[in-house]
C-alpha cells in the first residue's frame, strides 16, 4: 500500500482475544451490530457490495469489498467521494490481537480535509473501543449510538419523566 505525501487517518487497538475471532468480528454483521452498526445486508465477502445502517441516525451507506486475507486483513471503499479502508489483524503475545484501521484516498483539502480526517479517526477509535468491550468483556456501550445523540430523536423524550420511571 502506498501511502507517502497522502493523507491518512489511523486508529489502532489491542484486543485481548485471538486473532480468529477479532477478524470474525469485522466480518460477520452478527457480531459487529454490537459494537458498530445496526443493520447489514450481509457478511463481508470480497467482490461484493454491502449495505451497512445506523438506523438511529437514519442513514446507510454501501461499502465495497475489495480484498479479504482471512485474520489478516481486510480492505473496502465507502462513502461518497469513496474512499478505502483498511484493516490489518496482527496476531500478538498471549492470543492478543492488534488491530489497526487506516483511511485514505481523500479528494478533499484544507478544512474541509481537516474535519474528515479529524472525524473519521474519533470514529474508528470509538469502533475500535466499542469492539474491546464487547469482545473482551461482553459489553456492548452502545458507543456508536451514544455517540452523535443530538442527531437522534432525544429530544421527544421527556427526560425528567425517564428518570422518574427509574425509580
Amino acid at each position: 500500500m502506498h501511502y507517502q505525501n497522502n493523507p491518512i487517518v489511523e486508529a489502532q487497538m489491542l484486543i485481548r482475544k485471538p486473532i480468529e475471532q477479532v477478524f470474525h468480528a469485522f466480518v460477520d454483521p452478527k457480531v459487529t451490530y454490537n459494537f458498530w452498526f445496526t443493520k447489514s445486508s450481509g457478511l463481508l465477502e470480497v467482490g461484493k457490495l454491502v449495505t451497512w445502517e445506523w438506523e438511529m441516525y437514519n442513514i446507510s451507506t454501501q461499502i465495497f469489498v475489495k480484498e479479504i486475507i482471512k485474520n489478516k486483513f481486510i480492505k473496502i471503499e465507502w462513502n461518497n467521494p469513496i474512499t478505502t479502508f483498511e484493516f490489518h489483524f496482527i496476531s500478538h503475545a498471549n492470543n492478543t490481537t492488534y488491530v489497526n484501521i487506516k483511511n485514505y484516498g481523500f479528494s478533499q483539502s484544507g478544512s474541509e480535509l481537516i474535519e474528515i480526517i479529524k472525524d473519521n479517526t474519533a470514529g474508528f477509535t470509538t469502533v475500535l473501543a466499542g469492539l474491546k468491550s464487547y469482545l473482551e468483556h461482553g459489553i456492548n456501550l452502545n458507543l456508536i449510538s451514544d455517540k452523535f445523540i443530538a442527531h437522534q430523536n432525544i429530544n421527544k423524550i421527556n427526560l425528567s419523566e425517564w428518570q422518574k420511571s427509574k425509580k
